[in-house]
């Protein structure tokens, strides 16, 4: 995966932290906030809070390379239960941190009281199959048949990370989006996607008033919907037209991400 060539992209603004000090803000029981813009807003959003914000640095590189992988069941339950709204959901997926070559295999959970909790377990990079420890984990902590699971979406991108000098709020960066499956892909070019992570407490986020003061408003994004609706046209997908439309519209693309009718 190539890294962002776009121009103005300043990250050595901000202070830096590592990778083990980001212990102190895992948030593994969580709220979260999702925005989404066109890249040309980003880097006034960055300069407005660098004093307030480290980065994540690792040898020099604060821009990190991810891969997805996302399963369902052969009736894909837990894209129908996200496309109806269904509260108490969940989401199972294998997270690849490709610049350490390390995996996670995962479940987030929403609950219907609005809170994201998320379990993980080490998972051997590159394999897409589930071990039986692996099956094991899945059983305890979904409602689903593991052998009734396959891989569903695939998607790339690559991610800065952010830590609030109060060590109460963790905030992402995606860019450079693609989704993938057999042999259809999607690209979201010039998308940016920010999630503002937090424990529910921590007052006012600044990251949060600086997208306010851009007229950058809350708006919901799963990478797992938009990308499974942009690449099966079996899919029911009614109640995501709204948002694809949306996304055409603040990237600038006319009707090529899908042919909704």
């Amino acid at each position: 995966m190539l890294k962002t060539e776009k121009k103005n992209m300043k990250t050595n603004l901000f202070d830096s932290i590592k990778l083990k000090e980001m212990d102190q803000v895992r948030l593994m029981n969580r709220t979260d906030h999702k925005y989404w813009f066109h890249f040309d807003h980003l880097q006034e959003l960055l300069q407005s809070i660098n004093g307030n914000y480290y980065i994540l640095k690792i040898d020099g590189e604060t821009e990190f390379p991810y891969t997805t992988t996302y399963y369902d069941t052969t009736k894909n339950r837990m894209f129908t239960d996200h496309h109806n709204g269904k509260l108490n959901r969940y989401k199972v997926r294998r997270r690849s941190y490709v610049y350490s070559k390390i995996s996670f295999l995962e479940v987030k959970f929403k609950s219907n009281k609005g809170r994201t909790i998320k379990k993980r377990i080490p998972a051997e990079f590159g394999n897409i199959s589930f071990t039986e420890h692996e099956n094991e984990f899945l059983s305890n902590h979904i409602p689903f048949n593991c052998n009734d699971l396959q891989p569903s979406l695939m998607n790339e991108f690559s991610r800065l990370t952010l830590v609030n000098k109060n060590f109460k709020e963790r905030c992402t960066i995606d860019l450079n989006l693609q989704f993938k499956i057999a042999d259809r892909k999607v690209a979201l070019e010039n998308l940016v996607i920010v999630e503002i992570k937090s424990n529910g407490n921590t007052g006012i986020s600044l990251l949060a008033m600086s997208l306010r003061n851009q007229r950058i408003k809350v708006s919901s994004f799963s990478k797992y919907c938009v990308g499974r609706t942009v690449t099966d046209p079996d899919l029911k997908r009614n109640n995501f037209k709204r948002k694809i439309r949306s996304i055409e519209k603040t990237i600038q693309i006319k009707n090529n991400l899908y042919n909704i009718n």
